[in-house]
């Protein structure tokens, strides 16, 4: 090879190896694992926002009309 030619140092990530959960059943079925595993992600989703208009809207006891101005003649 020549001396002014290299290949690229390969792709790492810093993550870290993902990790089976602790819990994982030995005697579960293929659809128990993958309502586990997909109940997992989900949880791991973002949340959305909390408390927003329609919430606080519901707690101070407005009309239910308030919320929809395009119900009203």
């Amino acid at each position: 090879m020549e001396e002014g030619f290299s290949y690229p140092p390969p792709m790492t990530t810093d993550a870290p190896p993902p990790e089976a959960p602790p819990e994982t059943p030995h005697d579960e079925t293929p659809m128990q694992r993958a309502l586990r595993l997909k109940q997992a992600a989900l949880d791991a989703r973002p949340k959305a926002p909390r408390g927003g208009k329609f919430q606080r809207q519901q707690s101070a006891r407005i009309a239910a009309g308030d919320s929809k101005p395009w119900m009203k003649k």
